[in-house]
Order: C-alpha cells, then sequence, then structure tokens
C-alpha cells in the first residue's frame, strides 16, 4: 500500500492543475494561481514520500512529469492567456485586427517548452545538484502570478511585454544554463551561503509584497543564477 502514496499526491498534483486550467478559462485567476501553489506542496511532497518510503519507481517519475505538465505548464499557461487577452483588449482599436487578435493565444507555448524541459530534466544526469534551465514550477510561479504583481508594477498590464516575457521564458525553460538548486545536502552555511540569501531575500519579499513577490522571487533567482554562472566562467579562465 505504501508504495502507492506517492503516486497518489502526484495524481492529487495533476488534479489541482486541471481545476486550475478550469478557474483561469472561468476568469478566477486568483484561484488558479493558488490552485498551482497547492500543486507545488503535492509536487514536493510526493518526491518526499517515494524517498522516505522507499517507494521510486520509473512509472512514479514518468507520472510527475505528466502531472507537472498540466499543473505547471498548462496551467499557468491558462492564466497568462486570460491576463494577455484582458490587457489586448486595453490596446488602441486599430491595433485590434485578425491575425493580431490571435496573439493572445502565445501564452500556450508555455506548454511544449515546459514538456520538453521536463523530458529533458529526466535524462539529464547532471540535474541531481542544480539545474540547467529554469524549473516548470518556477516558471509556473512566475508566469500565474503577473496578473497580482502588475498591482505594483503597473507595466506588467503592457500586453507587448507580456508577449515578449512568454517568449523569453520559454526560452528559459530550455536553455543549458546552470541555475542553482535549493536541495541542501548540508546546512552549513559556508557551504549554501547562496540558498540562505536567496530564502532571506524571498522571505522579505513575500512579506512586502504578499502574492505578487513570487514573480519578483524568480526574477531574483534568475540574476543570482546568472550571477553565479559568470563567476564561474571568470574563475574557470
Amino acid at each position: 500500500m505504501k508504495k502507492h502514496i506517492p503516486n497518489l499526491l502526484t495524481c492529487c498534483n495533476a488534479f489541482l492543475g486541471a481545476l486550475s486550467v478550469v478557474f483561469a478559462l472561468k476568469g478566477f485567476l486568483l484561484t488558479a494561481a493558488l490552485l498551482i501553489l497547492g500543486a507545488a506542496v503535492l509536487d514536493f511532497l510526493d518526491g518526499f514520500a517515494a524517498r522516505w518510503l522507499n517507494a521510486k519507481s520509473a512509472i512514479g517519475a514518468d507520472l510527475d512529469s505528466l502531472a507537472d505538465v498540466i499543473s505547471f505548464g498548462l496551467a499557468p499557461a491558462a492564466i497568462l492567456f486570460m491576463w494577455m487577452e484582458f490587457c489586448f483588449a486595453n490596446l488602441p482599436p486599430e491595433l485590434q485586427f485578425f491575425p493580431v487578435t490571435l496573439l493572445p493565444y502565445t501564452a500556450f507555448i508555455i506548454v511544449p517548452f515546459s514538456a520538453y524541459r521536463l523530458a529533458k530534466f529526466n535524462n539529464d544526469e547532471r540535474q541531481q545538484h542544480e539545474f540547467y534551465g529554469l524549473a516548470t514550477p518556477a516558471n509556473a510561479f512566475f508566469i500565474a502570478f503577473l496578473p497580482f504583481a502588475a498591482d505594483y508594477l503597473p507595466i506588467l498590464d503592457n500586453f507587448w511585454l507580456l508577449l515578449g516575457l512568454t517568449l523569453a521564458f520559454s526560452i528559459l525553460l530550455i536553455i543549458d544554463l546552470p541555475m542553482f538548486s535549493l536541495k541542501f545536502s548540508t546546512y552549513s552555511f559556508k557551504k549554501n551561503g547562496v540558498r540562505y540569501l536567496f530564502l532571506l531575500l524571498s522571505a522579505f519579499l513575500l512579506g512586502a509584497f504578499q502574492l505578487a513577490a513570487f514573480p519578483l522571487i524568480i526574477l531574483l533567482y534568475i540574476f543570482i543564477s546568472l550571477i553565479m554562472f559568470g563567476l564561474t566562467k571568470v574563475m574557470q579562465q
């Protein structure tokens, strides 16, 4: 029985992701975003349960990726699509003509890029202790909470910026760029200084901006990863 617990948690992850899609397309973007958060918690718990119960399996790994495509690919894409539709409606009438009216549908390119990212992750042995490319949950957090970050950064109401972010973050999913992981092999500050700094700054942003902080936190994560990558390159020269 215990071997089925991780897979049950993964199925619940997929269920919340599917519900998120429904709520997003009905216009309940906050509920949809919170369901993605819930799916992320379950995504963490299924891996934890698999290790704790020694119940890892090939089926579990495949099931996890399939669930993640829904919860961290399709669900955030649905939220972004609705937000882009809203922002597109604010464009001057002379720009609202076919085929320009199809541009909000570019939000859904996140789905195939997320699927490719997950397949790549499953077959890349380098990604045991760090990521190469942006993890799908991080990408989902950035996208899902953009409408709420717009309350503090009105520029996120700009349709053309959203279109650019869609393309940029789709590429970030599959780019071969090292990004640090939050997995702790030891709790030594010396070996985890960057992780502790990131968590501290993230806690500050959450306290200051609540749900609107998630896009800022992901941008901070990418920025720190780029600095670490640059420093590593300099030290190797």
